[in-house]
């Protein structure tokens, strides 16, 4: 038993860092954007379309404010943060939920309107963006009737969502590393779906494995069977 929790600490502890490191990379290539210029690097593919307001907007507030829902996002799976520091994870929390329902994932969505490679690239970036806001309202909702563990497994799959910017560029990596040569618009096809559909396989993975009721143990909470109304708002001010 003992051993079992030293592995498990040891994953959550080695994909935190991962994910962490990963989310700085990202930061660093969105930092040549700030100079707002037309022909900077991803912007090379959308001159056609640059000049159409409510997808440069979107395109800008979106690469400036992902950044805080990959960082807010991965503080809520900290164990330590979680039982020592359960003010934190709520605040990140709030974070997370206003960043992604009123400003990533809304401008995500008219991006995905104009995405590269055509109806069947744009199609996913579609579903990505609506199941991105969809899932974190689902565990917002979730952790607001005080439903701890269901709170986590859609927090788990929102966030799989959010990591889908990282797992493009590894996805992209990979490709380049092996020499498989496709088409642009093949391409585009492949970075798209697998991009999302692979975190969200993962993310089931680790919910079959237990891990959200791992996570569970260092939350503060009464079952919904053993508390009324007042103790669920405890909880909810706890978390």
């Amino acid at each position: 038993m003992k051993l079992k929790s030293i592995l498990q600490g040891s994953l959550n502890l080695g994909a935190f860092l991962i994910i962490a490191y990963a989310s700085y990379l990202l930061i660093l290539l969105s930092l040549p954007f700030t100079a707002l210029e037309r022909d900077v690097d991803f912007l090379e593919t959308k001159q056609l379309i640059y000049h159409i307001r409510p997808w440069r907007y979107s395109f800008y507030i979106h690469v400036f404010t992902s950044p805080i829902a990959i960082v807010a996002g991965l503080l809520q799976f900290n164990r330590w943060i979680i039982k020592h520091k359960p003010k934190i994870h709520k605040v990140t929390g709030y974070c997370y939920v206003i960043v992604v329902l009123f400003i990533t994932g809304p401008t995500a969505f008219i991006m995905s309107l104009y995405a590269n490679g055509g109806r069947p690239t744009q199609s996913s970036f579609v579903i990505l963006s609506t199941l991105w806001i969809l899932f974190t309202w689902i565990s917002y909702r979730k952790i607001r009737k005080g439903d701890v563990l269901n709170h986590i497994k859609w927090n788990l799959r929102s966030y799989a969502l959010t990591l889908s910017a990282i797992s493009l560029r590894f996805i992209a990596y990979l490709l380049d590393v092996y020499n498989i040569h496709l088409e642009p618009k093949e391409t585009y096809l492949v970075l798209a779906w697998s991009s999302w559909t692979i975190n969200l396989v993962l993310v089931e993975i680790m919910i079959l494995l237990k891990y959200p009721n791992y996570l569970m143990k260092h939350f503060k909470y009464l079952p919904p069977q053993h508390r009324n109304n007042s103790k669920g708002s405890e909880l909810i001010d706890q978390i």
